[in-house]
């Protein structure tokens, strides 16, 4: 983005002086084609030439529908404020068409904007339209040619990133065992429960990117690589795993298994293996009698297997076929990234919907509601502050709809605008008396702030609005009308439209944060539920068949969802919202999808147990799908009684039904699974120990002395 933007300014002053614009024309003509460099940069992320072109070419019609009427009432202050309020509505409700439609909305609004307040004419707009049209021109011939999106060489290095994210797990993994200081073991853990995170937010960018056209190497399906990252995902939670248990083994078998971590982190396979293997023959010979050993040899089993997975994975190379038409990936792209907290947040219902009837409209017709009204608002208030700056409250009210969902995350955006512009406007007054007089100090001024606004954008929105104010003291610097006076209006009125913003949020058709947590609490569930039904269906081999791998990513997508829409109950600027409960829940779910992925691999092909006596994993499952849909039905948090009768069935169904003694138990893939589904899920649903009485499957004096037997780790052979 920066070079596109770069770019623009140049090729828009080249063409002011050629058609010999005057200095007001001059920087008119900049600032549009900087506003398309924008907006285009993220428009065409993604897609081949003729496709871009087919969205670039409505970049000037989408402006001059926002001009025309701009210009035809920017000599009526009154009419120019209602068409504003009108085109910030229609600027958000055309969302509903479609990612492109984002932008022309977007740009819509920009051009009104334009033309109103800088008194455009019809006289004066070709000259407008003609810098919109060449900046359109120029940021396509850049995305298609120096800044084209190569989709093979993309999904190359989001591979190549989830490697790396592995690789980061590793080395935490690596330092947690090694640690001898108690005092730092709940930030390492911390740490390698946030790198857990990071690879499953990789691995969904390697999905999405799969299904794009023309981006699998030559030779590669997309159900393969998925089949191969769903593979490599599970073996580096296994690990993770395995290092938590190792650890609080308290066995001295951990500092080997911190090499294994320390070799694979280094990126040396072989050594780790090398070392994986021996460290493995050790917890053999050592057996029960050394504490840990069970979890020293899931740990060494995993890096062995993880070795030769992360050797599969693709690298960059000769663009293969089209996608396969029927690979349906589990998440989609929006403007090259995963789609945002408003993907989860569109069937949530907003609240007051009895005595409001804005509240039952659907999501985007409610975000064009709130926005014109919050636009409406500012303009009130902030022509209170000054009659000729009051837009940048309008804008502040704007954006504070944009790319938000929920009440609190906008909230949250409005804190980080004002913040910015806060520390932005203590740095700009320092920067202008050193830049003062030197045209080539605020041009290098000007760009190493874009850079850094727009490279920082995804880490802090308060970041970009920082860097933003910096440019545009430098700005006004340049054009000489820069006071601190002025950046102290900036921010006066930043803060007033972002008042204004938060209370229209808070009272026309608020969406409620825990509201959207819930929704995306059950979309997990279900894909859970889903999951549990379709092993079910494989066990008991009735008639179907399921993509366990897909099923794995749906679970990976949902519980990157309710991270997402959750992140906001979790930010200590809220107050009050941290609560070890919270966090203890979202591990719980984190868990749950853990716990499902590893169930998804071992269905590929089940063995052991579950293939020779298949009724106790099918009611096991079964069951515990009952469990997932009865704990859907309350409130995040609240005990939920309902479902310990289906636990107690898939406690019988797994301890009892299912003849695998403790270590056999251990080794099977699935049994192990869903035994830890069957934990969390109590967890979960805050129940006591199950009651057997409740489960009238077998006989009653049979099931006690079966499931004391399970317990005490002794094998078991039920009565049939």
């Amino acid at each position: 983005m920066t070079v596109s933007l770069g770019s623009v300014l140049g090729v828009e002053y080249l063409l002011a002086r050629l058609t010999g614009a005057a200095p007001t024309g001059v920087l008119t003509g900049m600032m549009v084609g900087a506003i398309v460099a924008m907006m285009g940069s993220m428009a065409l992320v993604q897609g081949g030439a003729w496709a871009k072109a087919k969205t670039a070419v409505f970049f000037p019609v989408a402006f001059g529908a926002g001009m025309v009427p701009g210009a035809a009432v920017s000599a009526r202050p009154s009419l120019m404020l209602a068409g504003f309020v009108v085109v910030m509505f229609l600027a958000v409700f055309v969302r509903r068409f479609g990612p492109a439609f984002f932008f022309y909305g977007f740009m819509a609004w920009i051009g009104y904007f334009f033309a109103s307040f800088l008194h455009a004419t019809m006289a004066t707009l070709p000259s407008m339209l003609l810098a919109i049209v060449v900046a359109t021109a120029w940021v396509l011939l850049l995305s298609v040619t120096l800044l084209r999106t190569n989709a093979t060489r993309t999904l190359g290095q989001v591979v190549h990133a989830f490697d790396a994210r592995g690789r980061a797990l590793t080395r935490a993994c690596a330092d947690l065992l090694a640690n001898r200081d108690p005092r730092h073991e709940a930030r390492l853990r911390k740490r390698v429960q946030a790198r857990q995170a990071r690879i499953a937010e990789a691995a969904l960018m390697v999905e999405a990117w799969s299904a794009q056209p023309g981006a699998l190497p030559e030779g590669l399906s997309a159900a393969r690589l998925r089949r191969t990252m769903v593979e490599a995902h599970h073996l580096l939670d296994q690990l993770a795993t395995a290092a938590y248990a190792l650890l609080s083994s308290g066995s001295g078998l951990s500092v080997l298994a911190a090499e294994v971590a320390d070799r694979l982190a280094r990126g040396d396979d072989r050594g780790a293996a090398e070392v994986a293997y021996r460290f493995a023959g050790l917890a053999e010979r050592a057996g029960g009698t050394t504490g840990g050993w069970w979890p020293a040899r899931h740990f060494a089993t995993a890096a062995l297997d993880l070795v030769p997975v992360l050797a599969r994975a693709p690298k960059p190379g000769p663009a293969g076929a089209e996608p396969v038409d029927d690979f349906e990936p589990a998440v989609g792209l929006a403007f090259g990234n995963l789609p945002g907290s408003a993907a989860a947040a569109g069937d949530v219902p907003a609240r007051h919907t009895r005595w409001n009837p804005l509240s039952r409209l659907d999501f985007t017709t409610r975000q064009a509601v709130q926005g014109a009204l919050a636009g409406a608002l500012a303009i009130l208030v902030g022509k209170e502050l000054s009659d000729t700056r009051y837009y940048w409250a309008v804008l502040a009210a704007f954006i504070m709809f944009t790319g938000t969902a929920t009440r609190t995350e906008t909230f949250i955006k409005g804190f980080n605008r004002v913040l910015g512009t806060l520390l932005g406007l203590l740095a700009s007054i320092g920067m202008a008396e050193l830049t003062a007089g030197s045209t080539a100090a605020v041009l290098a001024t000007i760009c190493a702030c874009m850079f850094f606004g727009f490279y920082l954008i995804r880490i802090s929105y308060a970041c970009m609005i920082f860097f933003l104010t910096i440019m545009l003291g430098q700005l006004y610097s340049a054009l000489n009308e820069f006071s601190a006076g002025l950046l102290v209006l900036r921010l006066e009125e930043t803060a007033a439209g972002a008042a204004v913003g938060l209370l229209v949020a808070l009272v026309v058709t608020p969406l409620s944060t825990r509201d959207t947590v819930r929704q995306a609490r059950d979309n997990l569930l279900g894909a859970l539920g889903e999951l549990l039904s379709a092993a079910a269906t494989r066990l008991g081999r009735a008639p179907g068949e399921s993509d366990f791998d897909a099923l794995a990513r749906t679970l990976d997508h949902r519980l990157y969802q309710l991270a997402l829409v959750a992140r906001p109950l979790t930010r200590p600027v809220l107050g009050g919202t941290t609560s070890p409960r919270l966090r203890h829940r979202l591990s719980l779910y984190a868990a749950l999808a853990t716990h499902g992925r590893a169930l998804a691999v071992a269905m590929r092909s089940p063995a052991g147990t579950c293939a020779r006596h298949p009724d106790g994993p099918v009611a096991a499952c079964t069951a515990l799908a009952t469990a997932v849909e009865e704990l859907s039905e309350g409130e995040p948090g609240a005990a939920r009684p309902a479902a310990a009768d289906p636990l107690a069935r898939a406690d019988v169904a797994l301890f009892a039904y299912t003849p695998a003694a403790a270590g056999d138990r251990a080794t099977d893939p699935v049994l192990r699974a869903l035994t830890h589904v069957y934990h969390v899920l109590r967890d979960l649903t805050a129940t006591g120990p199950p009651e057997l009485r409740r489960a009238p499957s077998l006989p009653a004096p049979t099931v006690p002395r079966l499931y004391r037997q399970v317990r005490a780790g002794l094998p078991v052979t039920p009565d049939r």
